[in-house]
């Protein structure tokens, strides 16, 4: 398992995935050309021994898994989960604001994100929309514009002198980028509106070819940053990049349970990435949601002999449950941020999040199970628990937990800059990381991405 490798596969995961609905995208794909047979939730499932599938929901969800010639209500399921959004911009329904100096995209602010990083980016557009064909089928697309349409402009520190003193931003009044000029009015001056409808369907004939669009009917949109990914530093210490927190997750569960598939030792094994869990998780594809539970009672009805809920607890008894999601780094301008025993180091490995109130899903059971796992795989192991004066943030990890009643634990990479629209990792640790996880998923070192 080449780090190298490993770290070009996350970069252009990376750059495939501006949105959920694209991460979702690229990880069927990937999974579906390993042998992953793709389930619908609308039919009825057929499942067998030794065999590998994939079923989606709102296609910004996923969960992939492999089975054994074995009852999992005996042998338990080894699970991982990660998070397949991010902190943005999206775009508003009515999404063309006019103002006399140019025109903008009216937004709102997706979860909780660090604002002030998304000033004078190259910005695109990306997601899905839902149109009406002219035969009047509604059908949908994701759509990628890849080039920069938009920025954020800054106020000159000449009009704001304390800009960099004391500023507050406004998600309303300041966020909305500029996309272009003020359109010229019409001969009789009737103001001249800019037809996003038409913008829509240009880019849905020119990504897909599809001509016949009778109306564009709703869309989910998010800027992103234009800027690549890569690795950085004097010694290639780094990976920068925008949606790190969690695409880089879902990249590591992605590699396992694809070198899973292709290993001889076949065990229940599975991966869940739910949209949604920068908004609290509670959706019909989130965390709080349904989606987990529904694949785990309808696995266990192919494969469990007798009661089918009684045999969901005993699979769920057996099973432990991986909530992976970047930890906070130790950040050398903020040390008194973290608690003096408990800041991890960026490159020492993945990081075990503890939290006294639930807000982390970690117990002395489930962090001595991973460390046993990492102790084998020969990876080092970090701890995080939030300083006692701060408020701490939470996970799939509680939700999930408290959901199934699975064991669980929250663990992760460390990273500076969470929630920035350029976060910041070790090159190391995604690795890392992902070698623990191949060998959880009962995977050797070939096979993965």
């Amino acid at each position: 398992m080449d780090k190298q490798h490993y770290n070009d596969g996350l970069l252009r995961f990376l750059q495939q995935s501006p949105t959920p609905f694209h991460a979702v995208s690229t990880m069927r794909a990937a999974l579906e050309s390993a042998g992953f047979e793709l389930l619908n939730e609308q039919d009825v499932w057929q499942l067998k021994p030794g065999r590998a599938y994939v079923v989606t929901r709102n296609d910004s969800s996923i969960v992939a898994f492999t089975t054994a010639d074995a009852d999992p209500a005996e042998t338990g399921i080894n699970m991982a989960g990660a998070h397949t959004d991010s902190p943005c911009l999206k775009l508003k329904p009515n999404a063309v604001m006019n103002s006399p100096s140019a025109l903008q995209f009216a937004v709102e602010i997706y979860g909780g994100a660090l604002l002030a990083p998304w000033f004078d980016r190259d910005l695109s557009l990306a997601g899905r929309v839902e149109f009406r064909r002219q035969n009047g089928d509604v059908d949908s697309a994701l759509l990628n514009w890849c080039r920069p349409i938009a920025t954020v402009p800054s106020l000159a520190i000449h009009l704001d002198r304390e800009a960099n003193q004391n500023r507050s931003i406004n998600a309303q009044k300041d966020m909305p980028p500029v996309f272009a000029m003020p359109l010229v009015p019409a001969a009789d001056n009737t103001p001249a509106q800019f037809d996003f409808g038409a913008f829509i369907r240009e880019t849905l004939e020119a990504q897909h070819g599809i001509v016949e669009v009778d109306k564009v009917l709703a869309h989910e949109l998010y800027f992103y940053d234009t800027q690549a990914p890569a690795v950085i530093g004097l010694h290639n210490d780094f990976i920068a990049s925008a949606r790190l927190d969690n695409l880089l997750s879902c990249y590591v569960c992605l590699d396992a349970i694809l070198a899973a598939h292709k290993s001889d030792n076949k065990q229940f094994s599975l991966m869940v990435c739910n949209d949604h869990e920068e908004v609290g998780s509670a959706s019909a594809c989130g965390a709080q949601g349904p989606f987990l539970r529904s694949v785990l009672a309808r696995l266990c009805a192919q494969f469990s002999q007798g009661d089918a809920a009684e045999s969901v607890e005993r699979m769920t008894r057996r099973s432990l449950f991986l909530s992976i999601d970047n930890a906070h780094g130790l950040h050398p301008n903020f040390p008194e941020k973290h608690d003096a025993n408990h800041g991890p180091l960026l490159n020492k490995g993945p990081v075990i999040k503890i939290n006294a109130n639930q807000r982390y899903a970690t117990n002395s059971r489930s962090s001595a199970r991973f460390k046993a796992i990492c102790d084998q795989a020969d990876v080092p192991v970090q701890e995080f628990v939030v300083r006692s004066d701060m408020g701490c943030g939470s996970t799939i990890g509680p939700i999930t937990a408290s959901g199934l009643g699975v064991e669980t634990i929250d663990i992760g990479v460390p990273t500076y800059g969470m929630h920035s629209i350029r976060e910041l990792a070790g090159s190391d640790d995604g690795w890392l990381l992902g070698r623990a996880l191949r060998l959880y998923f009962g995977a050797g070192d070939g096979g993965g991405l």
